[in-house]
């Protein structure tokens, strides 16, 4: 493994904030319950600083990667005050349906509200780029946020270099998949490609290399480092950590004080009803994405939200799915559709459908017998199960496959089939990935 070492010059980490996503995967365990109370930091979010922990209602989180020079370890360069390198703004849906966590690059511009004094001093607003907000306190960085967003933020939490790779360390470094070797001597990055285990120092290397990835820009990293996050997801929930108390609490331990947060998440109970609500989400359900962003007319190099944006921001405020467009618009497992309510054409329309979406339709045909219900069949196969899932997305369809004993995946349209199509939500272009899948995929 390397050693690590930032230059002041580069851009800093922007993934840093997924460790603090990591905490609210985990249940505390309760002989320790004082040891990590205590280590838990605390700062002002607003005048009002609770927020409903109802699994019935929605929940809004920012997560703010701190560039702070205020540490222990040597190493990370020189720097006064304080940015938000990495901001996150975790969705949990009501009844833990599922978590959406959208990245808001650092370059954007916002005309941001005026900052209160909550200890850094205040702001008197304008147009800046968001990461500057952290320097004037989190509190400043949730208005601003807000503000880009329309979204009403219930909590926020907040983590730095130092408490980023302790965190990684404590879960024994994570796995992750890189298809070439990645070099970036800027960021003491140099990986090679394939499966392997890396430790934090390394992690936070990979996390912010830019000159390794893409055209070297903060926007083309972001894409690269949802694998990082879902490989933290993973790990941390993994039967290694779970079922090993002494790793389950180191990792506790090194996130509890490695964090600062809203005097609302203050308490490891406040964090553990977190915890609970986060962990009943399945991984599947767990959807990291880019804001979807164009170049700020201001300056190119510089960007501010799409047209896209505004519609996932939208969604959040509803509390609905965000309707992604898939980066994979193929799907291998042969899809048959059936026509089972006797409506002339209905299976050929489908068709259609799905083989515009690159689905590989082997069978349409009517049914041999009347059905009431619509059924999706799927076969015990992780190809079948997934093109399955990604065939009711992409018809719009609000039904859940039935593993059965077919041939890859099989649409049964029954007469109730015009019950389960949703309201039509135009797709919203943006880099994503759920937390279950395949680091190699």
């Amino acid at each position: 493994m390397t050693k690590f070492r930032i230059q002041l010059r580069h851009r800093r980490i922007t993934l840093l904030v997924i460790a603090a996503l990591v905490l609210s995967l985990v249940v505390a365990a309760g002989g320790l319950w004082f040891k990590l109370q205590g280590n838990i930091s605390t700062a002002a979010m607003r005048g009002s600083e609770s927020a409903p922990t109802d699994s019935r209602m929605d929940l809004n989180i920012l997560l703010l990667g701190s560039d702070t020079r205020q540490m222990e370890s040597s190493g990370f360069g020189q720097a006064s005050g304080a940015r938000s390198d990495s901001m996150v703004l975790v969705h949990i849906a009501a009844g833990n349906k599922r978590i959406d966590a959208v990245q808001i690059p650092r370059d954007t511009l916002v005309d941001m509200p005026a900052c209160a004094d909550t200890g850094a001093g205040e702001f008197a607003g304008g147009l800046a780029m968001m990461n500057s907000a952290l320097n004037y306190g989190p509190a400043c960085s949730v208005s601003a946020v807000e503000s880009l967003t329309s979204v009403h933020l219930d909590h926020f939490i907040e983590i730095n270099f130092e408490g980023f790779m302790s965190i990684v360390d404590a879960l024994g470094g994570i796995n992750v998949c890189l298809p070439v070797a990645m070099k970036d001597s800027k960021a003491n990055l140099d990986l090679p490609a394939g499966e392997q285990t890396v430790n934090g120092s390394d992690a936070l290397a990979l996390a912010r290399t830019r000159h390794a990835v893409g055209d070297g820009s903060d926007i083309a990293r972001l894409g690269h480092q949802q694998m990082v996050m879902s490989a933290i997801v993973q790990q941390a929930t993994s039967k290694e950590t779970l079922a090993h108390p002494d790793r389950l609490y180191s990792f506790l331990d090194a996130a509890t004080s490695s964090l600062t947060v809203d005097p609302g998440l203050s308490s490891l109970a406040d964090l553990t009803s977190l915890a609970v609500r986060a962990q009943a989400v399945p991984t599947d359900q767990i959807t990291f994405m880019t804001m979807p962003w164009q170049p700020a007319p201001q300056n190119k190099n510089r960007v501010i939200p799409s047209a896209g944006a505004q519609s996932l921001f939208a969604s959040l405020n509803e509390d609905s799915p965000v309707v992604t467009q898939a980066q994979d618009t193929t799907h291998d497992a042969p899809v048959q559709i059936f026509n089972a309510a006797q409506v002339p054409g209905l299976a050929a329309e489908y068709s259609a459908k799905a083989a515009k979406q690159g689905f590989n339709v082997t069978s349409v045909t009517n049914a041999s017998a009347v059905a009431d219900k619509s059924t999706l069949l799927t076969a015990d196969t992780e190809e079948a199960q997934q093109t399955a899932k990604a065939l009711a997305k992409a018809l719009n369809l609000s039904i859940k496959p039935t593993t059965a004993d077919v041939n890859g995946v099989q649409l049964n349209l029954g007469q109730n089939y015009q019950s389960l199509t949703q309201p039509e939500k135009s797709p919203v272009k943006t880099t994503n990935r759920k937390a279950s899948q395949s680091l190699c995929g």
